[in-house]
């Protein structure tokens, strides 16, 4: 049997997603995602705890929802987990592991700009529309920078 990495979460965005461009000119925008847990303990007490996770969205998608992906926004993301390596400046290797996403709905919750359930798969493809935002044009996979 094969192997699957899939991630799905629902979360709130700690800041504004960043968007920028690699030297080849394709577009990344990283995002803070905050989700929390909540659960009472053996005393009945509420505990909550918080994870947060860095999602990173490529091409197309990246600059269509870039400025809709803002600071308190409530998101659906799916994608897989990815581990990079680097050395940092004394040399040492560092590593980060992070979710690249391959969709990302906008929900209802908390931001800036009105959610509506706008949905885009990773080809830039709308999903599903509603909200206030202006309607996207499908690109081909040959303008995907990967």
């Amino acid at each position: 049997m094969g192997s699957v990495n899939k991630v799905i979460l629902v979360g709130n965005l700690g800041k504004n997603a960043e968007l920028r461009y690699t030297p080849g000119g394709a577009a990344v925008a990283t995002l803070n995602l905050a989700t929390t847990e909540i659960w009472n303990d053996r005393n009945n007490q509420r505990q909550e705890k918080t994870e947060w996770h860095r999602i990173v969205l490529w091409g197309k998608q990246a600059e269509s929802l870039q400025e809709y992906l803002t600071k308190g926004k409530q998101i659906y993301v799916e994608g897989r987990l990815q581990t990079r390596q680097w050395d940092d400046k004394d040399g040492q290797k560092r590593y980060t592991t992070e979710i690249k996403a391959d969709r990302i709905t906008l929900l209802g919750g908390g931001g800036g700009a009105a959610g509506g359930g706008r949905s885009m798969d990773r080809g830039g493809s709308q999903m599903s529309g509603g909200g206030d935002e202006p309607p996207m044009e499908p690109f081909t996979d040959d303008e995907i920078p990967f």
